[in-house]
C-alpha cells in the first residue's frame, strides 16, 4: 500500500506568489444572488459504489455511500462566478496555506469574502441534493470548511513538457509492447490521507477537456488502489472522506487544476460525529476552528441532553422507573463525546504550521511492505 510522502512542512505557510490564473471580470459573468434554479445543473443521481463494494465494513462509516461518480452539479455561470470570488486578491493574500499534503489551499474565505459560494453551500436545494447522493441528511461541518480549494497551477511551457513526456512514454510502451498501461502520478497534488469530517463534495472549477488524470485514488479494504475518474468543469463527486484513505492526482494537459472540497457532518445529532481536526489544525486560523468546532459540538450535546432530559420527564410523569442502565449508558457516551473534543483541540502553542502527521491515515505499512504495494498497485489499478 502506498504511504503518504514524508515531507519537511513549509517555512512560509502562506506563499506570497499568484497562481498562474486569470479571474473572469464582473462584467463577464454579473453579480446575480444565487439562485438554484439557474445555478444549479443537476438532473439526476449518480451512480454510486458502496463500502461494501471497496471491501469496507458497511458499518465503518455513518452512510452505505462510499463514493460517487461524477456528476453535472453548477451551471457555467454558477462556476464563473465561484471562481471570480476564489481568486479575488482578498482571498488570495489572506486565506492561503500550504503544507506537506498539499501545496497551495485557500481556507476559511466563504463567509468573510465570497458571499455567493457561502449561499451555495448553505442552501437547502444543494444540502438536499448532497444528501441525497450520501445516502444520508447532510448539513455543512462549519463555515470555515466551506469552499476549501486546492489549486495546481503550471505555466504553458510546463504544461507542454508535460504532455512531451506523457506522449514520449506512450510512444515508448507500444513499441515495447506495454501500451495500454495507465498513467501513474508521483506527484499527487494532495497526497494520501483522510478527511477530518464523515463527508465532502469535491467539485471542479476548472476547464478539463484537454486533461490527463486527475483522478482521485482510493485505498480500498483489501489494499488495492481503485481510482475514481476526475470531474469535468461544474461536475462534483461525493466521497465518504473520513473513512476511506483517498489522494488526489495530478492532472496533465491542463495550467490549472483548481478543485472545490466542502465537507458535511451529519443533520441530527443522534448520528454519530467521527470528526476529527487532524488534517486541518495545521492550515487554520485555530481561533476560529476550535470556535466553530466547539459550538456546533456543543450544539449536539445540548440537543442529545434536551432529548434524554424530555425522555425523563414523560417516564417520570407516567410513574415508570428510572431506566439505570440506559440513563448511565446514555452518560457515558457523552463524557466520550466532550473528551474526544477535548483531545482534538491541541493547545496552539503546539500545532506546527503546514505540518500533518501521519495519524489521520488507517494503515501504517513499513518502507518495504509500501514499495511492493506501490508496484503491486501501478499493475492492478482499477478505474470507475
Amino acid at each position: 500500500m502506498a504511504a503518504a510522502a514524508v515531507l519537511s512542512a513549509p517555512l512560509d505557510t502562506k506563499r506570497n506568489w499568484t497562481p498562474i490564473i486569470t479571474a473572469p471580470a464582473v462584467s463577464d459573468v454579473g453579480n446575480d444572488a444565487f439562485d438554484p434554479t439557474s445555478h444549479l445543473a443537476f438532473k439526476e443521481t449518480p451512480k454510486v459504489y458502496t463500502m461494501k463494494d471497496i471491501g469496507l465494513s458497511e458499518d465503518t462509516g455513518i452512510s452505505h455511500v462510499a463514493v460517487s461518480e461524477p456528476f453535472p452539479l453548477f451551471t457555467e455561470e454558477a462556476v464563473m462566478r465561484m471562481r471570480q470570488e476564489v481568486l479575488s486578491p482578498e482571498v488570495l493574500s489572506k486565506c492561503q496555506y500550504s503544507s506537506n499534503l498539499a501545496h497551495c489551499q485557500l481556507r476559511g474565505f466563504a463567509n468573510k469574502y465570497a458571499p455567493f459560494v457561502y449561499d451555495v453551500w448553505k442552501s437547502p436545494e444543494t444540502l438536499a441534493i448532497i444528501s441525497k447522493v450520501a445516502g444520508i441528511d447532510l448539513v455543512t461541518a462549519m463555515d470555515f470548511e466551506i469552499g476549501h480549494i486546492n489549486i495546481s497551477v503550471k505555466s504553458e511551457k510546463e504544461k507542454q513538457e508535460e504532455l512531451q513526456a506523457f506522449s514520449d512514454r506512450a510512444q515508448y510502451e507500444a513499441d515495447e509492447g506495454i501500451a495500454g498501461c495507465p498513467w501513474e502520478d508521483d506527484k499527487p497534488i494532495v497526497d494520501w490521507h483522510t478527511d477530518s469530517y464523515p463527508f465532502v463534495c469535491v467539485t471542479m472549477l476548472s476547464d478539463c477537456t484537454t486533461m490527463i488524470g486527475g483522478e482521485t485514488a482510493l485505498r480500498t479494504g483489501t489494499g488495492d488502489i481503485m481510482k475514481v475518474r476526475g470531474p469535468q468543469m461544474g461536475c462534483a463527486v461525493v466521497l465518504q472522506g473520513r473513512y476511506i484513505e483517498h489522494q488526489a492526482l495530478r492532472a496533465l494537459g491542463t495550467a490549472e487544476r483548481i478543485t472545490m472540497v466542502t465537507s458535511f457532518r451529519p443533520r441530527y445529532s443522534k448520528v454519530r460525529d467521527d470528526t476529527v481536526l487532524t488534517t486541518v489544525r495545521p492550515i487554520s486560523n485555530l481561533s476560529e476552528l476550535y470556535n466553530q468546532f466547539s459550538e456546533y459540538r456543543l450544539e449536539i450535546l445540548e440537543e442529545r441532553i434536551r432529548q434524554q432530559l424530555k425522555e425523563l420527564r414523560e417516564a417520570n410523569g407516567a410513574g415508570r422507573k428510572v431506566a439505570t442502565r440506559k440513563l448511565k449508558q446514555f452518560f457515558e457516551e457523552q463524557e466520550k463525546f466532550l473528551a474526544h473534543m477535548n483531545h482534538e483541540m491541541v493547545d496552539d502553542e503546539e500545532v506546527v504550521l503546514g505540518s500533518i502527521d501521519d495519524s489521520h491515515l488507517l494503515t501504517k505499512p513499513s518502507a518495504t511492505t509500501t514499495k511492493k504495494a506501490e508496484a503491486k498497485s501501478k499493475k492492478r489499478a482499477r478505474r470507475f
